[in-house]
């Protein structure tokens, strides 16, 4: 018969037999459970995929480290357990968090790299021996750091500030929230911080935690995978120059092959033009001040009729805000013919040649009192330049989770029932109306005073609309204006985005005439989000939803509310660092006390 000495080594030679057992099948098997809510550590099947494509080392640099406040440190933290994540699938995709701007965080020959790393993502098709060049410069800076800084804001990757709070003592300090990714040569950069307008630090950070899967998988889709898809601009029709777009066909040079296209040549040879215009996939058509003919629209017309997806920025009043700038501060606003009204009206909407007035509108900064430098200057709503964030309710990929939208001088859109599916992304608020052109706008309309009963029985006026359809033809039981043996009256499923406003994917210059960041108002130092709607736009007509569907993600960060902490810091110390202590004090009394009481000899 066993005794309990046997009994007790069997069961731990049985126990240490399954211990290895289960640590040689873990080297084989691998599973991470998620078990957040949110399911925020669960990566999407997009994601997987291009994770799991990585062949070759994926470095990523992380720019966010430090001490510092409770809302950055998560910032911090769920970038890091993401690439985690990314390193558990795929051992190729490797990461590394420093603090560039920190003297002992990192040597000057790292920063050295890192300069020459930025430079040549910023410059890629430079020859080597300007390269070379440029490298052995950069061996020579003395002074490194403020060299890094200039290279970080210069490359658009500008700092942002943290005020750090320290029971009631406040200090300022500067972070870098971004990351660069480098695969096979290529670096593309990645920022971690979303700009929201309005937001304090706790709501973009949580705006910024939602985004974090999707500018990695943005990054990685922009290394790994080769250019497919095919984008023009048309040009020929006094369209918006594109320079004047250049942060958007800049940010899509990285993912699409974009180039323009005129339809001049459409008055000589009408046929040959659509046959080209047909090897594109996406047309997009910003801003045009001249008049289409009726060649050109047929063109146009089997363009869509035969799937091919298009985006219209269109003014349907002719005015513009730099004309304000005068001594009058007065300019008129006329409706603009640009002989399209049959066209979308057959393809189910309308743009009527009127301005909308918004009470929600963004700012306008002018000079109040003494003229010259010694002018002050004022923030006022200009209500003819509407705030647009979208429905609650409305999911659509494009703008769910999308922050608040900049219009200037929009049109309202009406849809008109015809069979073509039809989404309203944006539009004005519930104080806002349509004013009727011809109008002179003034700039001293900032002051005028208004109520809520001004929009009574108006508002929530569409200024960006997706339809998606069968289009059928506008010229269907018409004069064609040139012979088409390959004309139809209505083919394959398309798409189309028609927004009421040309300017909105213009970006404003810094003072070296190169384009700024879309969305962001030099004037008023005011983020908004232009380019990340256009980009979904863009993105949903060519069908790649799987970087929309991650950008939709929500993610909901428990914030700590730091002004109660600091109404109860005492309470906070002793329920957080004395009552733990208390506890163990009175373990170890009871402790003592018991083995006193079990080994004590009796009397």
């Amino acid at each position: 018969m066993e005794t309990a000495k046997q009994k007790n080594i069997k069961q731990l030679a049985v126990t240490i037999v399954v211990l290895l057992a289960l640590n040689f099948v873990g080297g084989f098997i691998f599973k991470r459970l998620d078990l957040t809510k949110d399911k925020r550590y669960t990566l999407s099947d997009t994601s997987l995929e291009l994770v799991e494509s990585v062949r070759e080392p994926l470095y990523i640099d992380v720019f966010l480290e430090g001490e510092f406040p409770g809302e950055f440190q998560r910032l911090q933290d769920e970038t890091r357990q993401l690439l985690q994540e990314y390193e558990a699938i795929n051992p190729d995709v490797k990461f590394n968090f420093f603090n560039p701007i920190d003297k002992a965080e990192s040597s000057a020959e790292t920063k050295r790299e890192l300069i020459y790393t930025i430079f040549k993502m910023d410059n890629p098709n430079l020859p080597e021996k300007t390269q070379a060049e440029v490298k052995k410069s950069i061996e020579g800076i003395t002074d490194i750091d403020k060299a890094i800084f200039d290279t970080f804001t210069g490359s658009g990757m500008k700092p942002a500030g943290v005020s750090v709070n320290d029971r009631g003592k406040q200090s300022e300090t500067l972070i870098f929230p971004w990351a660069i990714a480098t695969y096979k040569g290529k670096t593309v950069k990645i920022p971690l911080l979303k700009n929201v307008r309005g937001a304090n630090t706790a709501e973009k950070v949580q705006g910024s935690v939602q985004h974090l899967e999707y500018a990695f998988a943005d990054a990685f889709d922009k290394l790994i995978r080769e250019k497919q898809k095919k984008i023009v601009v048309l040009q020929g029709n006094g369209e918006m120059p594109g320079l004047y777009m250049g942060s958007l066909i800049k940010q899509l040079r990285e993912s699409y092959h974009i180039g323009p296209f005129t339809l001049d040549s459409v008055a000589k040879d009408p046929m040959k033009t659509l046959k080209h215009l047909q090897e594109y996939d996406l047309a997009i058509i910003a801003k045009p001040t001249q008049a289409f003919t009726e060649e050109e629209k047929q063109v146009l017309d089997q363009y869509i009729v035969n799937g091919g997806k298009t985006l219209w920025m269109l003014d349907a009043v002719q005015v513009e805000m730099d004309s304000l700038y005068n001594e009058t501060g007065v300019t008129p606003a006329l409706p603009r013919d640009l002989n399209l009204n049959d066209m979308l009206f057959k393809y189910g909407i309308r743009i009527t040649p009127d301005i909308i007035k918004d009470e929600m509108a963004t700012p306008l900064k002018l000079a109040t009192g003494a003229q010259g430098s010694a002018a002050q200057y004022q923030q006022y709503i200009w209500r003819f330049a509407p705030f647009a964030y979208p429905d609650s309710i409305n999911q659509n990929p494009i703008v769910k989770n999308l922050g608040g939208v900049k219009f200037e001088f929009a049109s309202p859109i009406d849809t008109l029932k015809n069979g073509i599916k039809k989404n309203v992304l944006l539009a004005s608020s519930r104080y806002s109306k349509k004013v009727g052109t011809p109008l002179a706008v003034r700039l001293d309309m900032v002051a005028e005073e208004t109520r809520p009963a001004d929009y009574t029985g108006q508002g929530f006026l569409p200024m960006a609309v997706l339809l998606e359809g069968n289009f059928r033809s506008m010229y269907e039981n018409r004069l064609l204006p040139f012979k088409d043996p390959a004309y139809k009256v209505t083919g394959k499923p398309g798409k189309m985005i028609v927004i009421s406003d040309g300017d909105v994917a213009k970006n404003q210059f810094d003072k070296n005439g190169e384009p700024l960041e879309l969305g962001y108002d030099k004037w008023t130092e005011e983020f908004y989000e232009n380019k990340d709607f256009m980009l979904n736009c863009v993105n949903y007509l060519l069908d790649d939803n799987g970087l929309i569907n991650i950008r939709t993600k929500e993610v909901e960060l428990p914030m700590l509310n730091t002004q109660k902490v600091y109404d109860n810091y005492l309470y906070a110390e002793l329920v957080t660092v004395g009552l733990p202590l208390l506890v163990l004090a009175l373990f170890g009394v009871l402790f003592t006390w018991l083995r006193k009481r079990a080994y004590s000899s009796p009397t």
